[in-house]
């Protein structure tokens, strides 16, 4: 259960889709003056270094955030505005271009929130847990940020609805477990009917396996019944062979903003123009 490490894969092509898009979100988001509560269901260790044995060992951000700097510092390309915030924040915990150290999702959240917003980071693998609290704790963000080592998906439920009415709740559990999938379903439509006008962001990995599949098409279809928005974009890297690591992965939103389909469309193309490892790069985006 315990065995999943998000150290070996951070910086890869997903946590570039993923957190480009978490980044765009919490932009729009935290332009209200309303307090913003931000629920992280599966938070991780917060800090990684790339060039730490994990990270060494499975290579995976050389084929993306450092790949997409090095194209970026090559000055033969111009980033689109929301990919080009996802670099200048990530490389703002560097000194410097060359990124050796990687942000996962609640230090991206910590760093862009205001004062009055809130952030409860889950965490439930003991060894990241302790990594993630011990992180957080050089922020001296007080009241801030919570951590819990609890079950995300199971914890979240005494939190919404929030006080301020307003949330953004990110879910990207490992799916190491099939059944991950299903509690993902549940637990977006346990969120909606406890608070239906929140903001529900879910990454999954596009692998050959019926519930990875399955698992939009059940969100899309519980969103649409509830008349309420939603955006799914993904990213493909290359072709999928077992065995060769995660070649695809996407994003599924319910209450997006509205302004970030176009913001995506501007992106997504350049992903698959800089992350593509062959032919078998590409994108899809569509939202209602």
């Amino acid at each position: 259960m315990f065995s999943y490490r998000h150290a070996f894969h951070a910086g890869n092509h997903a946590d570039v889709l993923k957190h480009t898009i978490l980044i765009a979100v919490l932009r729009y988001m935290t332009e209200k003056e309303a307090a913003l509560n931000v629920i992280d269901t599966h938070a991780g260790a917060g800090l990684y270094r790339l060039d730490g044995d994990y990270a060494h060992k499975s290579g995976e951000s050389a084929e993306g955030v450092q790949k997409l700097a090095s194209q970026a510092a090559s000055k033969t390309v111009t980033l689109a505005p929301v990919l080009a915030d996802y670099l200048e924040i990530i490389q703002s915990f560097n000194n410097g271009p060359s990124i050796k150290v990687y942000p996962g999702s609640p230090f991206i959240i910590q760093k862009l929130i205001g004062d009055r917003d809130r952030l409860k980071a889950f965490e439930l693998h003991p060894t990241d847990s302790r990594a993630l609290s011990g992180n957080l704790a050089q922020l001296e963000a007080g009241r801030q940020v919570a951590v819990l080592v609890e079950d995300g998906f199971e914890g979240i439920k005494k939190f919404l609805p929030p006080p301020s009415r307003r949330a953004l709740v990110l879910c990207d559990p490992s799916y190491e477990m099939k059944t991950d999938y299903g509690r993902v379903q549940d637990m977006v439509a346990e969120g909606l009917r406890r608070f239906v006008t929140g903001t529900y962001a879910v990454w999954y990995p596009i692998i050959p396996r019926t519930e990875a599949h399955d698992l939009p098409k059940r969100l899309k279809t519980m969103a649409t019944k509830l008349g309420k928005p939603w955006l799914h974009a993904t990213l493909s890297v290359k072709a999928g062979k077992i065995g060769q690591g995660l070649a695809a992965s996407g994003m599924f939103l319910i209450n997006p903003p509205y302004t970030l389909k176009d913001q995506l469309k501007l992106a997504l193309p350049q992903m698959v123009a800089l992350l593509g490892q062959d032919a078998n790069a590409a994108f899809a985006l569509e939202s209602a």
